[in-house]
């Protein structure tokens, strides 16, 4: 297994991984607006996307952004959001992979911190990213939706 930061290219993969993401199955937007987004975000270094590669297939996903911030020394901090392990490849170090590199990548930034949200009910989730230095106890999270 390798990981590495995915390209402009893997856009079909990530969104075929991303079906191991979540089972809230909203309809996709267009397309070009996928690509649009995509173009973003692979061309402003603050977002970064790794996936971990077995046998050159990307198995395992996660992005990280990195925030610039005026508190802290103005030392940024990183937010992880979308860590997926395609279902056929799960508890082989995948998923473990892909955070390991995104922590890497916000400490070489200088963050101060790095912190994600999951589920509240994701137990097995919480195991594992406990088991990668997480502290649930550290902060609360809180979620506002749109109606």
């Amino acid at each position: 297994m390798r990981v590495r930061q995915l390209r402009r290219e893997d856009l079909n993969v990530l969104l075929e991984l991303y079906d191991h993401l979540t089972r809230d199955r909203v309809p996709p937007p267009s397309r070009t607006h996928l690509e649009a987004v995509w173009d973003e975000l692979c061309t402003d270094p603050r977002y970064l996307y790794f996936g971990a590669e077995i046998d050159g297939r990307i198995v395992a996903s996660c992005t990280v952004t990195i925030i610039p911030n005026l508190t802290r020394s103005a030392k940024p901090y990183g937010v992880i959001e979308n860590v997926v392990t395609h279902s056929d490849f799960r508890r082989r170090g995948c998923g473990a992979a892909v955070m390991n590199e995104a922590i890497d990548r916000c400490w070489a930034a200088d963050c101060y911190k790095v912190m994600l949200l999951s589920g509240a009910g994701r137990e097995e989730a919480h195991a594992f990213y406990e088991n990668l230095g997480f502290d649930k106890n550290a902060k609360q999270g809180f979620v506002i939706r749109p109606e």
